[in-house]
């Protein structure tokens, strides 16, 4: 191989745009996000959690309660803006929680500030029962839940809002959870007060309201969590609510084991 075949070779590489698959690791390393957001990524491994649940930029995609920062839209928008399409079901701005109006609008000035990564986010509500309508009908390639499900659980609405996830998908359509997973050996809290959920009870969640299971990942395991503390899931990082009390030991032991699964909407029968 001559010198000016690999100057050829070379020039071609670097001039060459990025296959689709390639723009993630891009976009993380990006200077928009926060270096205490990257920090993060040892324990939510965003590459390999997308890849998981087969997200590509040409895909119509519903975030699900995005929260004040957005730190899954941070990586989702710019990878969806030129050829797909995002949606962020966020809560209501009726809400009754202070809370919840007030991340709102944290995360509505995010993305007005940033329009050139944010403006074409679509900002729907997801406010259960009044406000399910995340999407439109059949519309979307996936919907993707990020430690989400405990707090439906809380307030009695899971089943609400598998339903709505449900039918905001395409058929054959995927959703993607990522949920605190409980102790398997313990009977599941209905309300899920510490935040863990047992991993059989989210599926049961899914699969009645017409998912049917595709595949199980342990991208986000964390062996070293004990899922027995006084603050529950919160204990830990990045909450650490009980501040410096124990704090290197919770924060030797990480952020919480977590499941990460998907579902497919089956393809709706003649």
């Amino acid at each position: 191989m001559n010198n000016k075949f690999l100057a050829f070779l070379l020039a071609y590489c670097v001039a060459a745009p990025l296959l689709a698959g390639d723009k993630l690791p891009e976009i993380l390393a990006g200077s928009h996000r926060p270096a205490e957001h990257k920090a993060r990524d040892k324990y939510r491994h965003p590459l390999e959690t997308l890849e998981f649940f087969g997200v590509k930029d040409d895909m119509t995609v519903v975030e699900i309660w995005p929260g004040k920062d957005g730190w899954y839209t941070e990586i989702l928008a710019p990878y969806l803006k030129d050829k797909g399409k995002l949606y962020a079901a966020h809560f209501s701005p009726n809400a009754d929680s202070e809370y919840r109006r007030n991340g709102l609008a944290a995360f509505s000035e995010k993305i007005k500030a940033q329009a050139d990564l944010y403006g074409k986010v679509e900002l729907t509500v997801l406010h259960p029962p009044a406000e399910v309508q995340i999407a439109p009908e059949n519309s979307a390639d996936r919907v993707l839940t990020f430690r989400n499900t405990h707090n439906w659980m809380k307030e009695g609405q899971a089943e609400t809002v598998f339903k709505a996830m449900f039918k905001a998908l395409k058929p054959g359509g995927i959703l993607g959870i990522v949920e605190h997973r409980g102790d398997a050996s313990k009977a599941q809290d209905p309300q899920a007060v510490s935040g863990y959920v047992r991993e059989d009870y989210v599926i049961k969640l899914a699969e009645d309201a017409g998912f049917k299971l595709k595949e199980r990942s342990e991208i986000n395991a964390n062996k070293k969590d004990t899922k027995d503390y006084p603050e529950g899931v919160w204990t830990l990082p990045p909450a650490l609510r009980l501040k410096d009390q124990d704090r290197q030991k919770y924060l030797d032991i990480g952020e919480s084991d977590r499941m990460t699964l998907t579902f497919f909407k089956p393809e709706a029968k003649d």
